[in-house]
């Protein structure tokens, strides 16, 4: 199994790997724009960017499956588990681009450390979070159960929220979390309809009365 040796760089951010190139920190699927919406070069842009994520996500696949051949002993996707998927993550460290300090190094906490030190470097949190998103999701189109999905395991989201708040405090970038925007409240159709009904037999009563 080729693999690019281990880059130098201590600065961290979003890393890349080839195979699998990790990029982006999103595990979701971009929607193509409607045609009817959008002018022909904002679809030409989303058929691309869909492209983009549709041969990333294949190159993840080939390379996870090759991972799963060259291993010893080697491994059928059907006898895959959460435990395996968390070995091949912390295979991929290996290859990370990202500066992770250890507790007793003196940056440490430190989001822009002045010097140099021999920390190791790893993934970022947001590459694999990307790169398991992508690979639950070739794992159902490869024709696997949902609730056998190694990918989808608790474990696996278990070792993932360890290494984010394990990263936030070693570089000292607190994670935070993206706040939904919630749609205001639509009223339901028929306490409108209800409350104009009810104004206008009002009305009709009243001048009834009169």
């Amino acid at each position: 199994m080729e693999l690019p040796a281990r880059s130098s760089s201590s600065s961290g951010g979003s890393d890349s790997l080839s195979p699998p190139s990790i990029a982006g920190s999103s595990n979701e699927q971009p929607p193509p724009p409607s045609a009817a919406s959008a002018g022909p070069s904002a679809v030409a842009a989303g058929r691309h960017q869909l492209s983009r994520y549709e041969s990333q996500k294949r190159r993840d696949w080939n390379t996870f499956l090759q991972y799963l051949r060259n291993h010893k002993p080697p491994l059928s996707l059907s006898r895959c588990s959460g435990a395996h998927v968390i070995e091949f993550l912390r295979y991929l460290d290996q290859f990370g681009k990202t500066k992770v300090h250890g507790q007793g190094c003196a940056f440490f906490g430190q989001a822009c450390p002045p010097g140099p030190c021999p920390c190791p470097l790893r993934q970022a949190w947001g590459s694999l979070d990307a790169l398991i998103g992508r690979l639950r999701a070739a794992y159902d189109e490869s024709g696997g159960s949902p609730e056998a999905n190694p990918f989808a395991v608790r474990a696996v989201r278990i070792y993932l929220r360890e290494v984010r708040d394990a990263q936030a405090k070693a570089r000292g970038i607190p994670y935070q979390k993206k706040k939904r925007k919630r749609p205001p409240p639509v009223p339901a159709a028929g306490s409108a309809g209800g409350s104009s009904a009810g104004a206008a037999a009002g009305a009709s009563s009243s001048s009834s009365v009169s």
